[in-house]
């Protein structure tokens, strides 16, 4: 877990190693520092993406400049997402916005962070559900399509090691002890992701932020809290937009107020954040909405 635990890049040693995730872009000298010190003199053969959100792959772009041997690998979606002009505005947009976040982490000297360091880049390798990638005899990664926060997302199973790179996935446990529910596109589609994460035998978990947990029951227990903790929060949203006649707005304004509002410690940008919420509670209500619709004008 090298760079930043904020928003980290994994590495996989071994004989050929592999990179997972490629955080902020304004921490991209910092991880390429942090891979050379591991690594020395040789270098990363693959660096895996599990989405595209620009905190996931902002300094992938910068990586690729330092390892130009390094091949990129991602979904087939990933690959069409960033080579539209909008997300790639986005992407450098929000990396700009989270630098001076960044800037006062402690263990953080701001000389060390890049500005305007967002570079376009595109996948060597696409990736497809159920592929198994050899790194070398005896350690493979297996891909696993993880749709739900994103339509793109990938997970990877290390399963000599037991190893899961579920970022997202998975959801996430911030360092508030709040666990964040990270459907954005489709609820169903993250649960079932979600439980089919949770069926596998994982020793170790890599969420996308934050933490990294280790032990079996360890694991076991974060995905069981993830999935009762994702239920409650749809409950409370759905609650909300009861109370409120269907507002996004207010709904969002109420949520924030408990969740963002009120942590302490290391958060998401304002902006990034309320992106994200909004995107859940519009979606939740668009779900309610089609349950009702079927009894709209039925007699009573």
């Amino acid at each position: 877990m090298l760079g930043l635990t904020w928003s980290p890049v994994y590495l996989l040693e071994g004989k050929r190693p592999a990179l997972f995730e490629a955080g902020f872009a304004c921490v991209g000298k910092i991880y390429a520092e942090a891979i050379k010190g591991v690594l020395g003199g040789r270098l990363p053969e693959t660096l895996f993406l599990t989405h595209v959100h620009w905190d996931h792959c902002g300094a992938a772009g910068y990586l690729k400049a330092c390892f130009p041997e390094m091949r990129l690998a991602a979904s087939k979606r990933a690959a069409e997402i960033v080579r539209r002009p909008h997300a790639r505005t986005l992407m450098a947009d929000l990396s700009e916005q989270v630098l001076p976040l960044v800037a006062r982490l402690p263990g953080i000297d701001e000389g060390d962070l890049l500005h305007g360091a967002f570079r376009p880049f595109e996948p060597d390798v696409v990736l497809k559900d159920g592929q198994v990638v050899e790194l070398e005899a005896g350690l493979t990664v297996e891909v696993l399509a993880s749709p739900g926060h994103t339509r793109d997302l990938l997970s990877y199973y290390i399963p000599e090691k037991r190893i899961l790179i579920a970022t997202e996935a998975s959801g996430c446990l911030d360092r508030a002890g709040t666990f964040i529910s990270q459907f954005l596109v489709d609820y169903d589609d993250y649960m079932a992701s979600l439980r089919r994460l949770a069926a596998l035998p994982v020793e170790v978990l890599c969420q996308g932020h934050h933490f990294v947990f280790v032990g079996k029951d360890e694991v076991a227990r974060f995905f069981s809290r993830s999935i009762s903790e994702t239920e409650r929060f749809r409950d409370h949203v759905e609650a909300l937009l009861g109370a409120t006649e269907g507002s996004i707005e207010e709904t969002v304004r109420r949520i924030k107020a408990e969740q963002w509002d009120t942590n302490p410690s290391t958060k998401q940008a304002e902006a990034a954040y309320l992106l994200n919420l909004r995107a859940q509670v519009a979606l939740l209500a668009r779900k309610s909405a089609k349950r009702e619709a079927p009894h709209a004008g039925l007699p009573h």
